[in-house]
């Protein structure tokens, strides 16, 4: 097994990215008091950052590997709206699929953060499905990038609006017919609107949601569960992650229980969007479900290691994967 050229092998993969962008600004600074004017401290500014959050963070991800991503979306014709594209360009990612609308806000979460404690977070959006001329841009978007070629679409839902069920019915039948590989970063309320996708990656607090089942890893009711989820989603790899437990893989043939590695677990925030990102690219690659999840796995573990929101490391990746899996 030759890993390092599987890693070579995620250069310049084209992928769809569809779902929720936000953006997470940061507003830092120093506590030395409390406000005379109410019991809340003072932050003294010390400085602001934006940076790219839900389905962007996910595009991030694949830049950091070498992948080539195209983001789908929808935003606000808002003031936010231009610092989220220009974040989008300057990070490497393709915008073209991105539409603006006058009947959104650009979803922006803004921490405040004081000697390096989060104090408060305001969040700034609105959460309504796309309207039809929304999807129907949208769509049309996608249309014109399947058909100029990608290798796999990844569907990154954060329950904001733009995954909704007709959407994904119609970008699922464009795929099949491409013969495109999907995947799936589902959240509860359309948890089972993903019939006939190739990969499904839901944690097990939203498999016990999606499903209404009261599951544990160690319970006979969890193969229960996958099969039932299978049923109704007819997808042919499930791909559940256990969190300390690291991560169970399936398809129709074999199914591998991956324990996760030991680490010094400083953040899961973003474990998420790597894990899927890098399965992602071993499913465009042709790897077997043992080695997606083996390698996702990692990369899942190594982001945890990192504060706050972070891509992976390519070359971290690579040398951890190395080491643990062999050359």
């Amino acid at each position: 097994m030759d890993l390092k050229n599987i890693f070579n092998q995620f250069n310049n993969k084209r992928i769809l990215v569809i779902g929720d962008v936000m953006i997470d600004a940061y507003i830092l600074g120093a506590v030395t008091r409390v406000s005379p004017e109410a019991p809340v401290p003072i932050v003294n500014f010390q400085k602001s950052e934006n940076r790219l959050g839900g389905a962007a963070n996910v595009a991030l991800n694949l830049v950091a590997l070498g992948a080539k991503p195209v983001i789908c979306s929808v935003i606000g014709k808002d003031s936010m709206a231009k610092v989220m594209l220009d974040l989008i360009e300057n990070s490497g990612v393709d915008a073209s699929g991105v539409i603006t609308s006058d009947d959104r806000l650009t979803t922006v979460k803004t921490r405040v953060i004081g000697n390096k404690q989060q104090l408060i977070r305001i969040d700034q959006e609105e959460v309504k499905e796309l309207v039809q001329k929304e999807l129907d841009a949208v769509y049309t978007q996608i249309e014109k990038i399947v058909q100029s070629g990608v290798d796999a679409i990844i569907f990154e839902d954060y329950n904001k609006g733009v995954l909704v069920p007709e959407l994904i019915a119609k970008v699922v039948e464009l795929a099949n017919k491409y013969q495109i590989p999907t995947t799936v970063d589902p959240k509860k309320d359309h948890f089972l609107a993903y019939q006939g996708v190739t990969l499904f990656k839901p944690n097990l607090k939203e498999l016990r949601e999606g499903l209404d089942m009261h599951v544990s890893f160690d319970s006979p009711q969890f193969q229960e569960a996958v099969l039932k989820l299978e049923e109704k989603l007819q997808n042919k790899i499930s791909f559940i992650t256990l969190s300390e437990l690291g991560v169970f893989i399936k398809d129709e043939n074999q199914s591998f229980h991956i324990p996760a590695h030991l680490r010094n677990i400083t953040d899961v925030s973003g474990a998420g969007d790597t894990v899927i990102s890098v399965a992602t690219l071993c499913l465009s690659v042709g790897l077997p479900i043992e080695l997606i999840g083996a390698i996702s796995n990692i990369a899942g573990g190594l982001v945890c290691e990192k504060n706050g929101v972070v891509s992976i490391d390519k070359e971290d990746l690579l040398n951890e994967t190395i080491k643990l899996l062999g050359k």
